[in-house]
């Protein structure tokens, strides 16, 4: 199973970003990027569960681990297009 690139937590709540490759027209070849969130609880038998609702407390933790996906993904893109820009001259 592939691993995500990066997981970032706050508190219950877990973001995973994953690199998926994609083929376009005519060969053309490259990545992008999804984000997957969970948030992770004990049952009552104490066994660590996951699910995808969330709690009213949880919704700034999560809006904080989505902010920090969205600026690696953003950093990460933006380093590699000013590389793949300066291999060109």
């Amino acid at each position: 199973m592939a691993m995500p690139v990066k997981k970032i937590s706050a508190g219950a709540v877990q973001v995973a970003i994953w690199e998926n490759e994609a083929s376009g027209a005519h060969g053309a070849q490259g990545s992008y990027h999804t984000v997957s969130m969970e948030r992770r609880y004990k049952d009552k038998e104490g066994n660590w569960k996951s699910t995808g609702s969330l709690k009213m407390n949880d919704l700034p933790k999560a809006v904080l681990a989505l902010q920090k996906a969205y600026e690696h993904i953003a950093i990460r893109d933006t380093s590699a297009s000013a590389d793949a820009a300066a291999d060109l001259c």
